[in-house]
């Protein structure tokens, strides 16, 4: 009887950096759910993310070089490379262009069968749970930076407050969080 191989952080990166094939299809297996999640909930689009999750993993293999073990951990620095590759996406102009042409597909055929589409939910990350024990307004402050890829400048023209207070909003909602996780 075969047992699952596990590894620790160290063996992973150190097997990255050998470029063993092994360990690169122990670390899709295991970390794609959580990097497609976070895709997915950036783009609002399952067919693009599994486009973004190819590339994500790609720009994993071919750099990761760039990865520093005293700024993180590994998983969270293949977290912001999934997150930053589908914001990239997201403010392409080739994609704002796809997003309209799609968008009046969808309105065709939902007047055509009188049918309504819904977008599943997809959180692996069990992050909305942690995000409901902060204000209503800290999560908009999140969800508007961390998913949507918008800027403090940007946040402070669509909620229509100061850009200091987006700032100070923020590291609040952000320290919010930190006190959350460590309990």
């Amino acid at each position: 009887m075969e047992y699952a191989a596990t590894y620790t952080e160290a063996e992973l990166v150190q097997g990255l950096k050998d470029r063993d094939q092994k360990i690169f299809s122990y670390l899709y297996d295991h970390y794609s759910p959580a990097l497609y999640g976070v895709i997915v909930k950036v783009l609002n689009d399952d067919s693009a993310a599994g486009d973004v999750l190819q590339d994500v993993f790609l720009k994993i293999w071919r750099h990761l070089d760039r990865y520093d073990e005293s700024k993180g951990r590994l998983f969270t620095w293949m977290l912001n490379i999934a997150r930053n590759t589908a914001i990239d996406i997201l403010r392409s102009k080739s994609h704002k262009l796809e997003q309209k042409i799609q968008n009046l597909t969808d309105d065709v055929h939902l007047v055509n069968n009188g049918l309504s589409t819904v977008q599943p939910s997809t959180d692996y990350l069990g992050f909305s749970r942690i995000l409901e024990k902060l204000t209503k307004e800290q999560r908009t402050l999140i969800d508007l930076a961390y998913y949507k890829g918008c800027t403090q400048e940007e946040i402070s023209r669509v909620m229509e407050i100061p850009l200091g207070t987006v700032k100070t909003r923020m590291r609040n909602a952000i320290t919010q969080l930190r006190n959350i996780l460590n309990k």
